[in-house]
């Protein structure tokens, strides 16, 4: 079985490439699931309601986040009518929406989807991300032994002792929140495929997906600017994880990046 990741969505032209090019992607690596981060398709910062469900329409099967999920105020009530989103499993207990669900495969099977949140360099409150994936791949593992963990983060190592200490246990530990996609691909001796981060679907010249021109501001002079989301050459980032249905072991991992110009789709090396 073949499963793709998308990393994070940035704006409304990388909503937009997903639901355009998801189905030729699917096609072409024969997948049967798709999960992609969306917490900023909406202008950037956060989600929709109105964007996750055109993106589920599409063809994206799960739709995780991150830190930026509650920045579209009318989310926090959105989020409890699709079953389909996931907000990270370790912030504070009270808030609504599911940290994690097991679904089922259109050719056969279960999957679970976990989501997370690391601590180091992120300015939003979470629990332990550690302890909480040992209490929820315990319990889903019960049901599945296909299960993927978006472990949204900033710091490397961090994600990168995440995968390590859920070797073996879980199908693959996937990165996101830096928007730079990482070429540190690969399956642990334990069956668990990884990668540090999927990078973004967002735009070739921008900064992180935002203009140029108030980000350089910024950090040049440090006077605050807006950052608008740049909306033109946009490159879809992710990985192809291909595993064994039956034990949940992963087999290998493979690096998506294609370029959109002029609306034409081109893989690139």
């Amino acid at each position: 079985m073949k499963i793709i990741l998308i990393g994070d969505i940035v704006g409304k032209a990388g909503r937009k490439a997903v639901q355009k090019e998801i189905q030729n992607l699917r096609k072409q690596h024969n997948a049967c699931f798709v999960i992609a981060n969306g917490e900023n398709m909406a202008g950037g910062a956060g989600l929709s309601e109105s964007g996750c469900r055109d993106l589920h329409k599409s063809g994206v099967d799960v739709i995780t986040s991150g830190d930026h999920v509650w920045d579209q105020k009318d989310f926090i009530q959105q989020i409890t009518r699709m079953p389909f989103c996931l907000r990270p499993a370790n912030m504070h207990t009270n808030l609504p929406g599911k940290g994690y669900a097991i679904y089922n495969i259109p050719i056969g099977g279960k999957i679970a989807v976990i989501n997370l949140l690391t601590t180091v360099f992120m300015k939003i409150e979470s629990s332990n991300a550690f302890e909480y994936a040992d209490r929820i791949v315990e319990e889903v593992s019960k049901q599945t032994s296909t299960i993927f963990l978006d472990i949204h983060g900033e710091a490397t190592s961090e994600k990168i002792a995440m995968g390590r200490y859920l070797e073996g246990r879980v199908t693959c530990v996937f990165g996101t929140h830096t928007h730079v996609q990482t070429a540190d691909e690969q399956v642990f001796p334990g069956g668990t495929a990884y990668i540090t981060d999927l990078g973004m679907v967002g735009s070739d010249i921008s900064i992180l997906g935002r203009k140029i021109a108030p980000v350089v501001k910024r950090f040049s002079t440090g006077i605050p600017s807006r950052f608008l989301v740049e909306d033109d050459q946009i490159t879809i980032h992710g990985a192809v994880v291909e595993f064994d249905g039956d034990s949940g072991r992963a087999t290998n991992i493979e690096r998506i990046k294609l370029s959109i110009k002029d609306g034409v789709l081109n893989a690139l090396p």
